[in-house]
C-alpha cells in the first residue's frame, strides 16, 4: 500500500508540472498575440491625428492646461482597444512545436478577414482553443491593463519580450525563443 502512496504523488507531481506548462504556454501566448494584434491597431491610426488632453479648466490667467498628443498610443485610444482586442482571439489556432512540444498560437485569418497564406499543417483550429485563449487574453488585461497602457503609451522595440518576459513573466525564456523562431 506504501508503494501507490509514492505512486500517487509522482502522477500528482507530473500532472501538476504539465498543466503548469500548459497553463503557461496558454498565457505567454495569449499575451503575445495581445502585444501583435495591440502594436498593428496602433499602426493602422494615422499618425497626424491627436487628441486633446488635460484639463478643460480654465486657469487663473484665462489659459487652459490643455495639449494634443497623437491619438493612436493615447491612453483613451488604448483602453478603448483594450476593451475589444481579445475578440480577435478567435481567429488564432494552436500549434504544437515539434523540438520543444511547447503550444503556440498564429494567426490564421489575414487581417482583411480572409484566410492567411499560412500552412495550416499541424494548427488545430477550434471553438475551444479560441474560447481558451479569449479567456486568458481577457484575464492578461484584466490584471496587466496598466502596464499594457504604459508600454503602448510611448513606441518601444521588443515589447512581446519586455511585456511578456520580463515585466511579467508569462513566458519564459525556452517558449519566448522557441514562438520567435516560427
Amino acid at each position: 500500500m506504501k508503494g501507490w502512496g509514492w505512486l500517487a504523488l509522482l502522477l500528482g507531481a507530473l500532472l501538476g508540472t504539465a498543466w503548469a506548462r500548459r497553463s503557461q504556454d496558454l498565457h505567454c501566448g495569449a499575451c503575445r498575440a495581445l502585444v501583435d494584434e495591440l502594436e498593428w491597431e496602433i499602426a493602422q491610426v494615422d499618425p497626424k491625428k491627436t487628441i486633446q488632453m488635460g484639463s478643460f479648466r480654465i486657469n487663473p490667467d484665462g489659459s487652459q492646461s490643455v495639449v494634443e498628443v497623437p491619438y493612436a498610443r493615447s491612453e483613451a485610444h488604448l483602453t478603448e482597444l483594450l476593451e475589444e482586442i481579445c475578440d480577435r482571439m478567435k481567429e488564432y489556432g494552436e500549434q504544437i512545436d515539434p523540438s520543444t512540444h511547447r503550444k503556440n498560437y498564429v494567426r490564421v485569418v489575414g487581417r482583411n478577414g480572409e484566410s492567411n497564406d499560412l500552412d495550416l499543417q499541424g494548427i488545430r483550429i477550434d471553438s475551444d482553443i479560441s474560447g481558451t485563449l479569449k479567456f486568458a487574453c481577457e484575464s492578461i488585461v484584466e490584471e496587466y491593463e496598466d502596464e499594457l497602457i504604459e508600454f503602448f503609451s510611448r513606441e518601444a522595440d521588443n515589447v512581446k519580450d519586455k511585456l511578456c518576459s520580463k515585466r511579467t513573466d508569462l513566458c519564459d525564456h525556452a517558449l519566448h525563443i522557441s514562438h520567435d523562431e516560427l
